[in-house]
């Protein structure tokens, strides 16, 4: 698929989904671009922001399977990924496909479920397949996990570990409305009398898996590859806020995103703009914070926006 093919129909996706969720236009161009480059979500916010209806929305414009788990306490690894059953009539086992098998997996309020449901994800985030009873299954094609937790109740929750987090391509903050979007939020809560809302698909799960080939074809000069390897040295060196910077996978993760940003803005060649665009989310959740900024409210974000400002930019022509 040409690149002005994928940026022609990521608009048509963005524009779908932009009929149902009012606003936010940058946490949705985000979502569809850590789709397009195959990646996994994490959507931490406050409850009520449409983080589920966000996941919801952007399967059925893309025309993907959609399965919603909600993480508890008491969710088994075969809840998610499937459990063999004896049947009668056959006298063998057979394999019941859990959720997992399916295009985009809504993993809601993840951090609510112990390590071991957890971790039953890892290979299925990873790998594109899971391993049951010695019995490898692939997954369909695309797959892509959207988790949600919610960053102010910790009481009763099990922490995503930071090997778990660094699966996540990208980690996005909604944020509230403004007060002109949350009045359009109730006009259209009227107009249609119904809670439910109606999505079309605008593309084909072939053409979503062609989009997201289209995305290795993009080109990244060697001024665009330093610059990424100068923004992760960046978290390393960082010895005031930092205690562990972004890992090699981080620079894997930055190049991955900028090269569909550029897709989605019709470009087959990455600029720096598109670098600065994607690497507050796409390495935020990778650093760890010294203790006592933790006391002191600083975020993680906060620390990749100031570094970011300090790393020089390449210039060309």
């Amino acid at each position: 698929m040409k690149i002005e093919d994928v940026h022609r129909k990521a608009n048509l996706v963005l524009d779908e989904v932009g009929k149902v969720i009012v606003g936010k236009e940058n946490v949705l161009k985000m979502l569809l671009t850590a789709i397009l480059a195959n990646g996994h979500v994490l959507l931490e916010d406050l409850p009520g922001l449409a983080k589920t209806l966000m996941a919801k929305s952007f399967a059925g414009a893309l025309g993907l399977g959609f399965r919603r788990v909600q993480f508890t306490p008491d969710l088994l690894p075969s809840d998610i990924l499937g459990v063999s059953v004896f049947n009668q009539k056959t006298l063998e086992f057979e394999f019941k496909r859990g959720p997992v098998f399916t295009n985009i997996l809504l993993a809601d309020e993840i951090n609510r479920s112990p390590p071991k449901t957890q971790s039953a994800l890892l290979e299925a985030m990873q790998e594109g397949q899971v391993t049951v009873e010695g019995v490898t299954y692939g997954l369909p094609k695309p797959f892509v996990v959207i988790a949600t937790q919610n960053p102010i109740e910790q009481e009763g929750t099990y922490p995503l570990p930071e090997a778990q987090l660094d699966r996540f391509l990208v980690r996005l903050r909604i944020g509230y409305p403004s007060r002109g979007e949350e009045r359009e939020i109730l006009m259209r809560r009227m107009e249609r009398k119904r809670e439910e809302v109606e999505i079309t698909p605008v593309v084909t799960p072939e053409e979503v898996l062609e989009m997201q080939r289209a995305v290795e074809d993009v080109y990244v000069s060697d001024p665009i590859l330093d610059y990424i390897v100068d923004v992760v040295t960046a978290t390393r060196r960082d010895r005031r806020n930092l205690e562990i910077g972004a890992s090699p996978r981080g620079s894997l993760a930055l190049m991955k995103l900028a090269r569909a940003y550029a897709t989605v803005e019709g470009r087959d060649y990455v600029i720096p703009d598109d670098v600065k665009a994607v690497a507050v989310p796409a390495l935020s959740h990778r650093l760890i914070l010294k203790r006592e900024l933790w006391y002191t409210h600083v975020s993680q974000e906060s620390v990749m926006e100031k570094l970011l400002e300090k790393v020089p930019v390449p210039k060309f022509g």
